[in-house]
């Protein structure tokens, strides 16, 4: 059987897991202990981006629409 690759780890945390747990508490659902570091790597894409087009349109300021 073939051995399963460690999860990669996010940079820095961009989330906040309460407000997660919140979020699914409210739709009744739970949180897995590794939702977080799937939702921190997103998040982390997702900026990533928006730094890249920021820095691609001349201007240091991320806007909304760099998303």
């Amino acid at each position: 059987m073939a051995k399963k690759k460690p999860a990669k780890k996010p940079v820095a945390s961009f989330i906040v897991k309460s407000a997660v747990q919140e979020f699914a508490k409210k739709n009744k659902m739970m949180v897995g202990s590794d939702s977080y570091d799937a939702l921190n790597l997103k998040v982390e894409a997702a900026l990533k981006g928006a730094a890249e087009r920021c820095k691609n349109n001349g201007r240091k300021t991320l806007k909304a629409y760099d998303f």
